[in-house]
């Protein structure tokens, strides 16, 4: 994938923040392109990077000052992280670098954001830069977010680089947005371009299927092992929790059911995944945390969402399916990304729920102030006809349910798949 799509926002806070110098702070999952877009950047500012090791401090320390060494006007060898931050700053002005994965030396070095903040705070030069990268969701929010982390409130931007949408995957891969097939190949790599190299030139969801998951050593078989373990989210039971959630089992009882243990003792790890941004909490439209124990709990990434949910559970029969079977079960992966895709493009969007009554899709109706939306939403294209049946549905459910007296007016609509050329669209 030679094109650097779709991060536009991104450079501009960047280059915003580093006019007036100082840290800034980026974080997103493994494979989001995170390092790809601080490497655009940076060349365009002639900045320096290096890519932090799992290795002994030393070598750690070594690796940095190689990587920075083309840049720097020294002969001396740091053998300490204080001496690097000295001889940088000591280096004239303007300069901008990049320290990637910064976990990683935080994991050797827990001295470290002490040392960082020392040299944010006193000693780098006006008009220079430092950025500190991570993919680990959770540590970082922990180093820059948490009010009693030395880094905290250090920072002129925290940049969190989030997935690309069905728009930028279309564009990035020469693919047709109106087409079923196109968004179908989206649900299976969610909005990680890593995974965008794998969709193959006329090859349809199936075979993209058979390529990152199913087939021989393929790329995807140890993705979810891989990205706890950079959350530092360790242990059979997360992988037993995502296993559980992504065969259906949203509700917090039905996952401790099926995990054999009490509704209590998951909450710490649930919340590690909410934290790694691995899970989503979802509420019912116009609820809180305080005011409902009405919760499910979903895979936030479709990639791995399809890997729990079809990969896990088929793998060993998928290669003996018919066609016919495998497309009904990405389909019925994509169904629910479709929802999720639709819910995106209306601000404070959910599903509501409650006894015997559920939408699909609940928001403030952008044509009329005041009033609501409530659509219904199918993943194939839905006939005039039964258009009509469906909002009749709709308005009648609706007017049977608790919510109903607490909102007027209301606007009802069936959004389908002819939805797709506006979902192909750049946002705002």
């Amino acid at each position: 994938m030679d094109e650097f799509v779709n991060r536009d926002r991104e450079l501009a806070a960047l280059d915003r923040a580093a006019a007036a110098g100082g840290l800034i702070v980026v974080f997103g999952r493994r494979r989001v392109g995170k390092t790809r877009l601080l490497r655009q950047w940076l060349r365009r500012r002639g900045g320096a990077y290096s890519q932090a090791i799992e290795a002994p401090i030393d070598l750690q320390i070594d690796q940095v000052f190689q990587d920075l060494g083309p840049h720097l006007t020294t002969e001396i060898v740091p053998k300490s992280w204080s001496e690097l931050l000295e001889i940088l700053a000591l280096q004239a002005p303007p300069w901008t670098l990049c320290l990637d994965e910064l976990p990683y030396l935080v994991t050797s070095d827990t001295s470290l954001p002490s040392r960082l903040q020392r040299f944010v705070d006193h000693q780098l030069p006006a008009r220079c830069v430092v950025v500190l990268s991570g993919s680990s969701t959770g540590m970082m929010h922990d180093l820059f977010l948490n009010r009693a982390a030395p880094l905290y409130g250090r920072a002129g931007l925290i940049l969190p680089v989030a997935p690309m949408d069905y728009a930028a995957f279309c564009r990035a891969r020469g693919l047709d947005p109106t087409e079923v097939d196109a968004f179908e190949q989206f649900a299976l790599v969610g909005g990680i371009p890593k995974y965008w190299e794998f969709v193959e030139p006329d090859a349809d969801a199936v075979r993209l299927a058979e390529v990152l998951y199913f087939g021989f050593a393929a790329y995807m078989e140890h993705e979810p092992q891989q990205l706890l373990r950079d959350e530092g989210v360790a242990g059979v039971t997360a992988l037993a929790m995502l296993e559980a959630i992504g065969r259906g089992a949203q509700r917090p009882s039905e996952v401790a059911g099926r995990l054999g243990t009490r509704q209590t003792n998951l909450s710490r790890l649930l919340q590690q995944l909410l934290d790694a941004s691995m899970l989503v909490r979802e509420l019912p439209y116009g609820e809180s945390v305080r005011s409902t124990k009405r919760v499910l709990y979903r895979i936030a990434d479709p990639a791995t969402r399809f890997w729990f949910g079809v990969y896990s559970p088929h793998q060993s029969r998928w290669m003996s399916y018919p066609v016919r079977h495998k497309r009904e079960l990405i389909h019925g992966h994509a169904a629910a990304v479709f929802e999720d895709a639709c819910r995106a493009r209306h601000p404070g969007a959910a599903r509501y729920w409650e006894s015997g009554v559920e939408f699909d899709l609940v928001a403030e109706d952008p044509d009329e102030p005041g009033g609501l939306l409530v659509a219904e939403i199918k993943w194939r294209r839905v006939p005039a006809a039964e258009r009509r049946r469906l909002i009749d549905s709709l308005a009648a459910r609706w007017s049977q349910s608790a919510i109903a007296a607490r909102h007027a007016p209301v606007r009802f609509e069936v959004m389908d798949a002819s939805l797709l050329p506006v979902l192909a669209r750049p946002k705002p």
